[in-house]
């Protein structure tokens, strides 16, 4: 993609930031960002770009028909992004993920957007046995933070068919990637895990660590955003690697690569959560993508540039 004006909402978070340097290679770029999740930080090393605008705001509140005229696309990656958050807090999930979501595609309806590139998440499929995930499974969201993903995608399929604006949505399974915040209550495992092992402190295992993940390194999700915003067709993909890492086999690598033997503690499963993730993207192929490389290889190059 080249000579674009795009929008990125979420774009000072973990997958927008690194979606955002991305993008302005060889485009303009207007990340939307209330930092609510997001951190300035990261972003710094981009500030002085002269193709990037900086606005802070929530999409709930802004004016976003008038951000959005004259734009190419919109890459929407504003969430509050955590399933034990949204069960702790449903009602602020839904504020975030719904209602500005909603307001996302109405701006980008008024305004005119080529395309609307949805994030969404492998949560939607919920604990369902069936491996791996195929696109055309119904949806068993059970969190909050799942079903306002789910209802996203469902937003999104209207708009398209009551307004005829394109739009696509993206599941992920499991990104990660350097700038997760490893110190947040609701942390994603891997950083959560690095940080342990690298202070000597046992990780902390949810259930008996069999439970498996389809993680994808945050580069190929990058890739997919670009590749899908340029596809002539809509719909919903899977957004993963296509391989299942147990919980215990990520604690082991992350053991190897450090040097180190720390052994993980064991507590009692979390609500929400999935036993296993694995997807099917074959789908996804269609438009190009073809996500290489070696987990372990991929995890670390994270912790040799984890900042702790």
């Amino acid at each position: 993609m080249k000579n674009k004006n795009v929008i990125v909402t979420g774009g000072m978070g973990f997958i927008g930031s690194h979606l955002t340097e991305k993008l302005l290679e060889d485009n303009q770029v207007t990340v939307i960002d209330n930092e609510s999740t997001g951190k300035i930080e990261n972003i710094k090393h981009l500030l002085d770009h002269k193709k990037l605008t900086v606005i802070k705001g929530s999409i709930v509140d802004l004016n976003l028909t008038e951000i959005f005229k004259g734009k190419d696309y919109v890459f929407h990656l504003a969430a509050i992004p955590s399933v034990p958050r949204s069960v702790k807090d449903p009602f602020s999930s839904n504020e975030a993920n719904v209602t500005g979501t909603l307001n996302v595609l109405i701006a980008a309806k008024d305004a005119g957007i080529k395309k609307v590139i949805f994030s969404s998440s492998s949560s939607v499929y919920g604990d369902t046995p069936t491996l791996p995930k195929r696109e055309d499974m119904p949806v068993n969201p059970q969190s909050p933070y799942a079903i306002t993903k789910a209802t996203g995608e469902m937003y999104c399929r209207v708009f398209e068919e009551l307004y005829g604006l394109p739009t696509i949505c993206l599941r992920y399974f499991n990104v990660f990637g350097l700038r997760q915040d490893p110190n947040s209550q609701y942390a994603a495992v891997i950083p959560k895990f690095i940080t342990a092992i690298m202070n000597d402190e046992s990780p902390v295992i949810y259930g008996d660590g069999e439970q498996s993940r389809d993680f994808t390194f945050v580069k190929h999700v990058v890739n997919a955003n670009i590749l899908s915003c340029e596809y002539d067709k809509t719909g919903v993909f899977n957004i993963a690697c296509g391989r299942r890492i147990t919980i215990n086999k990520l604690v082991n690598y992350i053991n190897e690569i450090l040097g180190k033997n720390i052994m993980p503690k064991y507590i009692d499963p979390r609500p929400g959560d999935i036993k296993h993730s694995l997807a099917d993207i074959s789908k996804a192929r269609s438009f190009g993508y073809n996500p290489k490389g070696n987990f372990k290889d991929e995890l670390a190059e994270v912790v040799k540039l984890f900042d702790i």
